[in-house]
């Protein structure tokens, strides 16, 4: 399993949100390119970013920062927030990413996705933010009627071939992450490589995951744990090997 630290940007800052909202907001720094260079020389193999504004405001806002983060962290990166069209898609995806994460615009614009994987296959991945098992749009603020594993596999059909899932209750609560949940969405789309998101905060939530024992669990993200000093990335990716 493979361990990303995030980096999500707010007012062009590194911030983290409790439970993803906008209100509940802890600033962790103002130079997200420095904390780039930082994660990586913590043994950081592939870093995650979400352009928080943009998810909120439903087109990116932080494409010179994320640009300065990329080169900064010298490895895969992948950035998510508010890609809704191909502009956007392509804008990201010309700044270095190595994958664009496509959200909300998954449900709602479903040939978009299918023109996304068309164009750019496996540099797209889409980010499946759930609560209660129904998935959120719009930053988290939209809850809708469609289940979490629905979508999964739905998307998987379409091509996809990497899916993050957020589990939005518990995300930033270090309270971990819901394990069930995680399996259902693994089932749901097998032919997907899958990333845990929310609540993964220790070494020994790093151990539950891998002890779902399914094979296309292939990462987790891990924040706000490593910005309060909870963990370290080193202990983490130990507990990944």
């Amino acid at each position: 399993m493979i361990i990303l630290p995030a980096i999500d940007l707010k007012g062009g800052k590194c911030v983290r949100l409790r439970q993803g909202r906008a209100d509940d907001v802890t600033i962790y720094g103002d130079d997200p390119a420095a904390q780039a260079r930082d994660w990586r020389s913590q043994g950081g193999q592939e870093l995650h970013v979400v352009d928080l504004d943009g998810a909120f405001a439903g087109t990116p806002r932080h494409a010179e920062v994320i640009a300065s983060i990329i080169e900064a962290f010298g490895g895969p990166v992948e950035v998510g927030g508010g890609i809704r069209d191909m502009n956007a898609l392509r804008r990201v995806l010309e700044a270095g990413a190595t994958r664009a994460i496509i959200g909300s615009a998954a449900l709602e614009n479903p040939a978009f996705l299918a023109a996304a994987v068309e164009e750019f296959g496996d540099g797209i991945a889409v980010g499946i933010d759930a609560r209660n098992g129904f998935v959120q749009t719009r930053g988290w603020v939209e809850t809708t009627t469609v289940k979490a594993t629905e979508l999964a596999s739905a998307v998987a059909k379409a091509g996809v071939k990497t899916i993050i899932y957020t589990d939005t209750a518990t995300d930033g609560m270090l309270g971990g992450p819901n394990l069930s949940q995680m399996a259902a969405i693994c089932d749901a789309a097998p032919t997907c490589q899958i990333t845990a998101s929310g609540g993964v905060s220790s070494p020994y939530d790093v151990q539950n995951l891998k002890a779902l024992g399914r094979a296309n669990l292939r990462a987790a993200i891990v924040g706000k744990a490593l910005y309060d000093g909870k963990t370290t990335l080193a202990d983490m990716n130990i507990a990944a090997l």
